[in-house]
C-alpha cells in the first residue's frame, strides 16, 4: 500500500486521481496528519500496516510569505520532510520526496544536473534544501524529484491564472527575463508512480519487465525551456485555438524589475532531464505537447473559479 501524504494538492490530487484509475492501493492524509509531529506520523504508520511507499507531497510552497513565515517554511519543509524519512525507513517502506528549482541560484546558463552545487536564493529555497538534505540523512534510498514551474488540473496555477486574465482583461504583461521548464502534474504523478510500480512490477504482457528506478536525485520537468512569457503566448495560443479563451488580449513581455517581484527567483532553473530520461527508458513530451495535452483533457473543465 501507498502512503500519500499532502493528497489534496495540485500535485498530491492528481497522483491520487492516477492511483485510484491503475487501481492502486493508497491512504492519503493532508493536515488531518501533522508531519512536523513525528509521533503522529508513526502513530499513523502503525495504524495502517502494510505501507509500502511513502510519498511526500506535502510543503510549504507560498514563496514570498515564506520570507516573513521562515519557521513555518522549516517546519514544513525540513523537519517535516525529515520526520516523514525518517517513519518511511523505520517501516521499511520507499521513500519519494519533491523538491524544487528554488534550490538553485539561477546563475547557470546550462542546465542543471543532478550532481550541481546547489545555492537557494530565499528562505522558501533554503528550506526545500534543508528538506532534501535530512530526507537523505533519514532515508539513504530515497528518491527525490526536483520539479519546477508546476500546473494541473487542482488548485490554483500559472496556467489557470493567463485563461482567467486574458478572458477578462485586453492586455497582459508577463515576465521574460526567468527561464524554466513548466511541468503538469499529470506527467510528473505519472513518473512517480512508475518509480513504484517498476520497483514490484512483473513481467508484462510483452515478457519485458520494467528496470526498477535506482534511489537518488532526478530532475523532472518538461522538456525544453521557455520564459514566463512565452509560457504565456502558448496558453493565449493554445486557448483561443481552442476556445478556451473568447476575448483578444495582447500579451506583452516585461523584465523581474518591472513586474516588481517581491522576492528574488532563479533567472535561469531548466533543469537536465537526461538522468530521469535514462532510467525511466523513455522519452519526456516536450512542455508544449504537455501543456496541448491539459489544455484538451476534460480534466481542465474543472478549472477553479
Amino acid at each position: 500500500m501507498i502512503w500519500l501524504i499532502g493528497s489534496k494538492g495540485m500535485l498530491g490530487s492528481e497522483i491520487a486521481r492516477q492511483l485510484e484509475e491503475a487501481d492502486l492501493a493508497f491512504v492519503g492524509t493532508d493536515r488531518n496528519v501533522d508531519i512536523t509531529n513525528r509521533q503522529e506520523l508513526e502513530a499513523f504508520a502503525a495504524g495502517n500496516p502494510g505501507i509500502t511507499w511513502v510519498v511526500n507531497c506535502a510543503a510549504y510552497t507560498a514563496v514570498e510569505k515564506a520570507e516573513t513565515e521562515q519557521e513555518l517554511a522549516e517546519r514544513l519543509n525540513a523537519t517535516g520532510a525529515g520526520n516523514i524519512a525518517a517513519t518511511a525507513r523505520a517501516i521499511g517502506a520507499g521513500m519519494i520526496h519533491i523538491s524544487t528549482d528554488y534550490v538553485f541560484d539561477g546563475t547557470g546558463r546550462t542546465p542543471y544536473t543532478e550532481t550541481m552545487p546547489i545555492a537557494p536564493l530565499g528562505v522558501y529555497g533554503k528550506t526545500k534544501a534543508q528538506g532534501e538534505r535530512l530526507v537523505l540523512e533519514a532515508h539513504p534510498d530515497a528518491h527525490l524529484f526536483r520539479t519546477a514551474w508546476l500546473y494541473g488540473p487542482r488548485g490554483r496555477n500559472f496556467v489557470y491564472t493567463m485563461v482567467s486574465l486574458m478572458n477578462s482583461r485586453d492586455r497582459i504583461s508577463v515576465v521574460d527575463d526567468q527561464l524554466g521548464s513548466p511541468t503538469c502534474t499529470m506527467d510528473l504523478a505519472r513518473y512517480i508512480i512508475h518509480t513504484i510500480t517498476s520497483s514490484q512490477a512483473t513481467a508484462r504482457f510483452d515478457g519485458k519487465t520494467p528496470t526498477p528506478i535506482p534511489s537518488g536525485i532526478y530532475h523532472c520537468t518538461g522538456e525544453g525551456e521557455t520564459s514566463w512569457f512565452g509560457f504565456a503566448q502558448e496558453i493565449y495560443r493554445i486557448g483561443r485555438e481552442k476556445g478556451i479563451i473568447t476575448k483578444d488580449c495582447e500579451v506583452t513581455p516585461c523584465t523581474t524589475a518591472e513586474f516588481g517581484a517581491a522576492v528574488e527567483r532563479p533567472a535561469y532553473s531548466v533543469l537536465s532531464k537526461a538522468k530521469l530520461k535514462r532510467a525511466l527508458q523513455q522519452t519526456i513530451p516536450s512542455w508544449q505537447e504537455s501543456l496541448r495535452a491539459f489544455m484538451s483533457s476534460p480534466f481542465f473543465k474543472e478549472m477553479p473559479q
